[in-house]
């Protein structure tokens, strides 16, 4: 994607994959998906006229647009799935967060213009858990997984996402962010939380999502943190 950017691909530029063999997740992990099981792809874009401290917000706006499109190809009800900050797709069982699908982005440009932007994201799709990978099995679900084994449309899928984002992005060119939608995804307000920050940990109680910036907030005794890029270890639902 980014050569083809590079090569003057205008916008919206997608491209998909059946299988993956050597994806990237954050901190350089590796992530796989046999042939079918997920949907693969990356989206390219020239959001020149977006400033970057905005950037976050195409990850989220692709995030948006897939969570709308799998509840409807997936035949769930609508708030079924949500987000774990920063930057999964999630689905809640016996109070567990299972990753549904990941995405990452990443631009090209300077600190007073995007030149380019990519954003990735894998959704697993039609992928049976007795097949999902033995190290992550406690981790993940998938579409099928989360409808009783109900047949997902991957085409189907695709379209409705397609769909969705194009009205987002649209949007988003406009000034306009959909926040509350935003916000009101995100699963890992009200639990208790451990997040990952450099080298440092940080324990508190997530009170939601700043839509200027991106950051996470998080309780803590010594008063509210903002946390503007890090890893969520921990998500617990409070106890009474």
């Amino acid at each position: 994607m980014a050569g083809w950017l590079a090569a003057g691909q205008p916008e919206v530029a997608f491209a998909v994959a059946d299988v993956q063999t050597a994806g990237r997740g954050r901190s350089g992990r590796s992530w796989v998906a046999p042939t079918g099981a997920a949907l693969l792809l990356s989206c390219g874009f020239r959001p020149t006229w977006l400033a970057p401290r905005h950037a976050w917000r195409l990850g989220a706006i692709v995030a948006l647009a897939m969570v709308d499109a799998a509840e409807e190809a997936g035949g769930l009800r609508e708030g079924t799935l949500g987000f774990k900050w920063p930057n999964d797709l999630v689905a809640e069982q016996s109070g567990a967060l299972l990753k549904l699908a990941g995405v990452l982005g990443e631009t090209a440009g300077s600190a007073e213009r995007i030149e380019t932007a990519i954003v990735g994201i894998g959704l697993n799709a039609e992928w049976p858990a007795a097949a999902f990978p033995s190290q992550l099995a406690g981790s993940m679900t998938s579409l099928s997984e989360i409808g009783h084994g109900r047949p997902v449309d991957r085409d189907m899928l695709l379209d409705a996402f397609l769909a969705r984002l194009e009205v987002r992005y649209e949007a988003l060119r406009d000034g306009r962010f959909d926040a509350a939608a935003w916000s009101a995804r995100q699963r890992t307000t009200g639990r208790s939380l451990e997040v990952e920050v450099g080298d440092r940990h940080r324990a508190g109680i997530g009170e939601g999502v700043d839509p200027e910036t991106g950051a996470l907030l998080l309780a803590t005794p010594g008063g509210l943190v903002r946390v503007d890029s890090g890893e969520v270890t921990r998500c617990a639902v409070l106890r009474p």
